[in-house]
C-alpha cells in the first residue's frame, strides 16, 4: 500500500517541474511546501486533463466515491489495487473517466524487522519529483458543496520493495503519465498496461525514525537517515 509519502521540493522547484513535464507555465495558486509527512485525509498536489490542457491543483486523499452515503469513507479508500480496477463499483467510473497523477518525490513503508516496524523512506535514485497513477472523484454533501478527492493506484511490489512490502505505488514515466492524463482513451487493457512496477534499478530505500509514524510529525526530521 502507500499510506504517507513527501514531496519537499519548494515552490520554484515545482514550477520548473510543472512547465518541464506537463506544460503548465501559470501556477495560479501556492502550496504548502515543502512536505516531509503527507497523511490521508490531508490535501496532495495533483495533476489532471481536462481535455485540452493539464491542471494542477489540490484534492483530498481518500477517495469518496459520488455515491457514496458517508464522506468518511475516503479513510478507507486511500489506496486502489491496479488488479482490480475494472471490477470494483467504487474505481471502475473513475478508471474509465476521471484519471489524475498525485505528485511525490518519495513514499514511507513499514519493514517487519525483529517482531517490529521499521519506517524505511524510498524514492528514485535521482531524488527527482515523480507522479503516482491516481483516480479522482466529486461528492455532493448534503449541504450541496462539492468534495473532490483522489486515491493512489498500487502495484506489485518491485525488486526493491519486495523485501519491505508486498505493494507499492505505480510510478509513471513520462509517456505512460501522458497516455494515463488522456481523457481520451478509455480502453480499460491499455490503462491497465501503464500500471507496472517501476524499474527497481532506478529507486533507492533507507530506514527512518519513528518519529514518522505520527502523522502530526511534520519535519524535515522525518526523512533523516537513521544512523
Amino acid at each position: 500500500m502507500c499510506g504517507r509519502f513527501t514531496i519537499t521540493v519548494d515552490l520554484e522547484d515545482l514550477r520548473v517541474y510543472l512547465e518541464e513535464h506537463y506544460q503548465i507555465q501559470d501556477l495560479k495558486q501556492s502550496f504548502d511546501l515543502p512536505r516531509f509527512n503527507v497523511s490521508p485525509g490531508q490535501d496532495v498536489i495533483t495533476i489532471i486533463n481536462d481535455g485540452a490542457k493539464n491542471r494542477v491543483g489540490t484534492l483530498r486523499w481518500g477517495l469518496v466515491p459520488s455515491f457514496a452515503k458517508d464522506e468518511k469513507i475516503g479513510y478507507q479508500m486511500i489506496n486502489a489495487k491496479a488488479e482490480t480496477l475494472h471490477s470494483k463499483p467504487s474505481f471502475l467510473p473513475s478508471f474509465t473517466s476521471k484519471r489524475c497523477v498525485i505528485l511525490a518525490d518519495s513514499f514511507y513503508e513499514w519493514k517487519r524487522m525483529d517482531g517490529e516496524k521499521q519506517p524505511m523512506r524510498i524514492q528514485k535514485k535521482d531524488e527527482k519529483i515523480f507522479p503516482m497513477a491516481g483516480l479522482w472523484s466529486t461528492f455532493v454533501k448534503p449541504d450541496g458543496s462539492k468534495l473532490h478527492t483522489c486515491t493512489i493506484i498500487t502495484t506489485e511490489g518491485n525488486a526493491l520493495m519486495k523485501d519491505i512490502h508486498d505493494r507499492m505505488p505505480v510510478i509513471l514515466d513520462d509517456d505512460a503519465m501522458k497516455t494515463w492524463l488522456n481523457p481520451r482513451i478509455t480502453n480499460l487493457y491499455e490503462l491497465s498496461q501503464l500500471l507496472k512496477p517501476y524499474d527497481s534499478n532506478r529507486m533507492k530505500a533507507y530506514a527512518v525514525s519513528t518519529f514518522v509514524n505520527a502523522s502530526k510529525n511534520e519535519s524535515p526530521d522525518c526523512i533523516k537517515p537513521l544512523r
